[in-house]
């Protein structure tokens, strides 16, 4: 017949002790990233970066309607000249997801192609503030040399020309991993 274990307190005690130990050691040894990024948006056209793919039937799918899906893969460079050397991709999608407008839920993946982190990603997800001048989200994970992260990034507008639908993303990234 099988007995019922129940542990006492005190080994559930020093179990807890433990396991916060271990989490600060491995928090000690964590180091932090920052860099500057700069995403190349174009919105318009047929080398266009960001589309909307979704929407609300009868309405129009643009960034200020709550409901639309936009996809993006933008180029990012090390400095805001587009001809600057290229870092990596920013992937994934935006859903407008304020009833008002004004809030965008981000969910991209940085994907880094460069040298120094060649083949690693940073993932990013939050809601932004669309028109505020700084928007900040979480970097939530990573892969290769950015696995575990955790972070913020903050976007600004750097650049942006209305009528070819192009516009210069600065991404301020601080992670620790």
């Amino acid at each position: 017949m099988a007995q019922n274990y129940s542990p006492k307190l005190s080994t559930i005690l020093f179990s807890l002790t433990l396991s916060l130990a271990l989490f600060l050691a491995q928090a000690r040894d964590l180091k932090e990233t920052q860099m500057s990024l700069y995403f190349q948006d174009i919105s318009a056209g047929p080398n266009a970066t960001v589309l909307p793919i979704a929407g609300i039937a009868g309405k129009q799918w643009t960034f200020t309607q709550f409901g639309t899906v936009y996809v993006t893969d933008d180029p990012i460079t090390e400095t805001p000249d587009p001809n600057s050397k290229p870092i990596g991709r920013c992937q994934g999608t935006y859903v407008t997801a304020g009833l008002d407008g004004l809030n965008s839920h981000v969910s991209v993946s940085i994907v880094f192609t460069n040298k120094g982190y060649n083949g690693s990603t940073l993932e990013i997800q939050g809601i932004s503030k669309q028109f505020e001048a700084i928007r900040e989200v979480s970097v939530v994970s990573g892969t290769g040399k950015f696995r575990f992260a955790r972070g913020y990034v903050t976007f600004e507008t750097y650049f942006v020309d209305l009528p070819k639908a192009y516009s210069i993303i600065r991404c301020n990234v601080t992670v620790l991993h």
